[in-house]
C-alpha cells in the first residue's frame, strides 16, 4: 500500500457530471482527484447522446428524402450505413479514444486517475495501492450500466445494449429489441429507416409508457416496427441468430438482439458503507445542495433523478457551488425537461396528466393536434404530433406539458420556462406567439384550457 495522498477533492466517475464538478472545483484552485476506470466523459459522448444522434439525423435525412414526392418532384434512396459509422467513429468518439476528455480536465489543473475507486472510510478512497484522504468533498458520480434481466437463457448470448447497437459498423437484417422506452424506440425507428426489420417487445401496456398516451399514439404510428405490448421475454435461445419466447406463448426472431430494459446505478461495490451510505440501494438519495451524506456529495444519473445529461449538468453545478460555499439556488425537480429523438421529436416537462391528478385536486389539460396549426398544414408530410399542456387551475400555472412534432424537442424549452418559473397562465394567454411557427400552437393548446 502506497502513501496516502492528501487532496481536498475525490470525485469518483467522470462522466458528464463527475466531469462537470471536477472540472469546475479544479479551475477554482481545489486540488482534485478524478477517477474514471472507463472513458472520461461517460456514456454521453462515446455510446448515448451524441452518438446516437447522429444516427438519428442520418435516419431522419432518409425520411425526409421519402417525403420529396408530393411536395418536390422525386428522389430515389439508397440507405447506406458505413457514412453513419465512421462519422460516429471519427467525429463523435475519436474511435472511443478519451485523450481530448482527459487533457480537458488535466488542463484545468486536476489529476486524472484511471481505475475502480473503493471508497475505505469517510473521506478516503483507494485506487489500486493508493490511497487519497478528501479533506473538503467526496463526489459520487458513477453513473448507470444497462439493465440485463434475468431471461432463461439470455446470459451468454452475444446480444447487444446501446454500446453494440453504436458500435456496430454493419447493420443486421433482423433486430428484436426488448424495452419501449425512449432508447428502445430510437434505436428501432433509426434501424428501420435504414432497412432492417425490427420488433419491439415492451412489458407494459404501450410504449414510451412513462410519458403522455398520446405520445405512445404518434411514437407507435411513426417508428414504423412490429410492436408487441403487454408481453414479456421468458426465454431466448441463440443458433446465429436470437430466438425469444414471449410470455402469451409466441415466439418472435432476429439476427440481433437489443436490450433495451432500463439502467441502474453502479453503487454496491464502492464501499458506500463505509460513509453510512446503503450500497444496496437502487439510487442515493440527496438533499436540494446534492449532499448524500457526511462529506458526501452525489450527481448525475445515481442520484436517480433522471438519466439524462443535462440533469447531470445541473446537478453538478449545484454541488460545486455548495462544496465552493457559493451559496445560489437549491435543486428543483418541477420542470425536468426529456426529449424522445424520433421523428416527431417527442418533449415533455413535469408532470404528465397522470401524474398530476394523483398529486392535485383540480387538474385540466389544453390540447391540439399539429397538424390542426397552420405551420403543420404547411409542413405536411411529417406532421404528426400534438401539443398537450397540463394544468393545475387551483393555482392557476402549468405544471406539465408535451410537445410533439418536427421541432418537438425544441418546442418543450417555452414550456419548460412556464413551468418552472410558475408563469401565470393568463400571462401566457397574453403572449404574442410567432406566425407561422409550430410553437404558436402552444397559444392554441392553452386556450383550451
Amino acid at each position: 500500500m502506497g502513501d496516502v495522498r492528501n487532496v481536498d477533492v475525490v470525485v469518483i466517475g467522470l462522466g458528464v457530471g463527475g466531469e462537470e464538478a471536477a472540472g469546475r472545483l479544479a479551475a477554482a484552485g481545489l486540488d482534485v482527484i478524478g477517477v474514471e476506470h472507463n472513458l472520461v466523459g461517460g456514456e454521453c459522448p462515446y455510446w448515448g447522446c451524441i452518438p446516437t444522434k447522429m444516427m438519428v439525423r442520418a435516419g431522419s435525412a432518409l425520411a425526409e428524402a421519402r417525403r420529396i414526392p408530393g411536395l418536390a418532384g422525386t428522389a430515389t434512396v439508397e440507405p447506406d450505413w458505413a457514412p453513419v459509422a465512421r462519422r460516429v467513429r471519427e467525429q463523435a468518439t475519436d474511435d472511443w479514444n478519451d485523450k481530448v476528455a482527459v487533457d480537458r480536465f488535466t488542463g484545468k489543473g486536476g489529476t486524472f486517475v484511471r481505475g475502480r475507486a473503493t471508497i475505505t472510510g469517510p473521506g478516503r478512497v483507494r485506487v489500486g495501492e493508493q490511497e487519497y484522504a478528501a479533506s473538503r468533498a467526496l463526489v459520487v458520480a458513477t453513473g448507470t450500466v444497462a439493465v440485463i434481466p434475468p431471461i432463461d437463457g439470455l446470459a451468454g448470448t452475444p446480444y447487444w445494449t446501446n454500446r453494440e447497437a453504436v458500435e456496430t459498423t454493419t447493420l443486421p437484417e433482423s433486430l428484436v429489441i426488448l424495452g419501449g422506452g425512449a432508447i428502445g424506440c430510437e434505436f428501432a425507428q433509426v434501424f428501420v429507416r435504414f432497412g432492417v426489420q425490427v420488433t419491439i417487445i415492451e412489458g407494459s401496456g404501450r410504449i414510451l409508457a412513462m410519458e403522455e398516451p398520446e405520445s405512445s399514439e404518434v411514437a407507435a404510428s411513426v417508428i414504423g416496427a412490429t410492436i408487441r405490448t403487454g408481453v414479456r421475454a421468458t426465454k431466448v435461445s441463440h443458433d446465429g441468430g436470437f430466438t425469444v419466447e414471449l410470455s402469451d406463448g409466441s415466439t418472435v426472431s432476429g439476427e440481433k438482439l437489443l436490450v433495451a430494459t432500463g439502467r441502474a446505478a453502479r453503487l454496491g461495490d464502492l464501499g458506500l458503507e463505509t460513509v453510512g451510505l446503503d450500497p444496496s440501494a437502487r439510487f442515493l438519495t440527496t438533499d436540494d445542495r446534492m449532499r448524500a451524506g457526511e462529506g458526501v456529495w452525489a450527481v448525475g444519473d445515481v442520484t436517480g433523478n433522471g438519466a439524462f445529461t443535462h440533469m447531470a449538468m445541473y446537478e453538478a453545478d449545484i454541488a460545486v457551488r455548495d462544496i465552493l460555499g457559493q451559496g445560489g439556488p437549491g435543486a428543483d425537480y418541477r420542470a425536468r425537461p426529456r426529449v424522445t429523438f424520433i421523428d416527431p421529436e417527442i418533449g415533455a416537462v413535469g408532470l404528465t396528466f397522470a401524474q398530476a391528478s394523483e398529486q392535485l385536486a383540480n387538474v385540466k389539460v389544453g390540447h391540439v393536434p399539429l397538424s390542426y396549426t397552420s405551420r403543420g398544414f404547411v409542413h405536411g408530410p411529417g406532421n404528426e404530433g400534438f401539443i398537450k399542456v397540463v394544468a393545475d387551475m387551483d393555482r392557476g400555472v402549468l405544471v406539465g406539458a408535451t410537445t410533439a412534432g418536427p421541432a418537438g424537442g425544441e418546442m418543450i424549452g417555452a414550456l419548460a420556462v412556464a413551468v418552472h418559473a410558475e408563469v401565470p397562465i393568463t400571462t401566457l394567454l397574453s403572449q404574442i406567439w410567432a406566425y407561422p411557427t409550430f410553437h404558436r400552437g402552444i397559444g392554441d393548446a392553452l386556450k383550451a384550457l
